[in-house]
């Protein structure tokens, strides 16, 4: 098992969760719908690649692949770029992070497919 992932997986998760409850909480009386609504989906997308980096976490059990630390490296990246970029303009409106949310974007479907060719390739040894 990849421990480490696992801890950064519950260390998200629970700044999600609390994430979650300031932005449904602590911001409706200072930000607009459009703001909460960008802010929110940061938090989704956040605990998407939460759940992510425990399936990269526990896959090591069934894939032996280094492309599956190269996933839970880029679902972390992907949380930082995306997630914190949507956080910090719907606080604080700084409109140079709309090009950094695209590529967290990136770093998402990166580690995806790292995860997909990780067993793509455990497939075709298996068949071997």
């Amino acid at each position: 098992m990849r421990s480490g992932f696992l801890l950064l997986a519950a260390l998200s998760g629970f700044m999600a969760v609390a994430l979650g409850a300031f932005g449904a909480h602590g911001l409706k009386n200072v930000a607009s719908a459009e703001m909460i609504a960008i802010f929110n989906l940061g938090v989704e997308y956040q605990f998407y690649h939460t759940f992510a980096l425990i399936v990269v976490a526990f896959a090591g059990h069934w894939l032996k692949s280094r492309l599956l630390d190269w996933a839970g490296y880029l679902f972390m990246l992907g949380i930082v770029l995306f997630s914190g970029s949507l956080y910090l303009y719907a606080l604080l409106g700084t409109k140079w992070t709309g090009p950094v949310t695209p590529l967290g974007g990136v770093c998402f479907l990166l580690g995806w497919l790292f995860i997909a060719v990780a067993v793509w390739r455990n497939r075709v040894k298996e068949l071997d």
